[in-house]
């Protein structure tokens, strides 16, 4: 963070980078040829379960509180919309760390322990559901020591900001972690979360595709294909469809 707040700008730029991950599983013997018929059959696919807002499934009050905090520092809501905690960021992270990315499922996680390079990705010997509870609990505990007692969530915003620069630039360190690589990966989930399918709980009413003008996963473009430079008009569309399209 150059400067306090994460800028839009410097958002949209960062979320370009973000890279996804192919995992391939499965022994030889597990292997079938395809021949004369479709590899799928319908119905069958591992669909998305609606991440509907309600009680946190990983967070306890505390840390939500936190990352309620600290989202809303990263993209916060100003004259070009909402920002991370209207969009549900909170509900998202909180999401997907109860879940398989959570407990790192398909990630390969034993040792050697050695540490890695930036190119090398995540390293760190933590699931991202461990490694999210003990930065939270080790950012509070350094506000505490700081600000006479107080957690990062009852920090004036300005005191926020700037343990948030120091966590990521390393001014700051955190006891029994590498702060810096928490919050690249924290900022990563972050922008995941504004720009996901609303299913998954995070870009709450679209807001983060109608900052970027994405149109979302509308079937059909046949109608505006062919018309270039000219400004798509039909509201965004996710996975469940749109509000709107609600039961008549």
């Amino acid at each position: 963070m150059s400067h306090p707040a994460l800028t839009r700008r410097a958002l949209l730029s960062a979320s370009a980078s973000i890279g996804s991950t192919l995992v391939v599983g499965g022994a030889a013997s597990d292997t079938k040829t395809i021949a004369g018929e479709m590899p799928w059959a319908p119905g069958v696919a591992s669909a998305p379960l609606p991440a509907a807002p309600g009680p946190n499934r990983f967070f306890n009050s505390e840390e939500a509180g936190f990352i309620d905090a600290a989202v809303a520092r990263l993209i916060p809501a100003d004259d070009l919309g909402p920002g991370a905690k209207e969009a549900g960021i909170g509900t998202f992270i909180d999401r997907q760390l109860s879940g398989s990315y959570g407990g790192a499922e398909s990630w390969y996680m034993q040792g050697p322990w050695a540490d890695g390079t930036e190119s090398q990705g995540y390293q760190a010997r933590f699931t991202p559901a461990q490694f999210y509870r003990a930065a939270i609990k080790a950012i509070d505990s350094c506000c505490r020591n700081i600000y006479k007692g107080a957690a990062f969530a009852e920090l004036p915003t300005k005191d926020q900001d700037q343990v948030l620069s120091g966590i990521e630039n390393g001014e700051i360190k955190l006891e029994g972690m590498n702060g810096k690589v928490f919050f690249g990966l924290f900022l990563q989930n972050t922008i995941e979360g504004f720009f996901s399918d609303p299913i998954y709980g995070g870009n709450r009413d679209m807001v983060g595709w109608k900052l970027v003008g994405f149109p979302g996963v509308r079937y059909d473009y046949r109608d505006v294909i062919e018309k270039p430079n000219q400004a798509y008009a039909l509201p965004p569309v996710g996975i469940q469809g749109r509000p709107a399209w609600g039961e008549r």
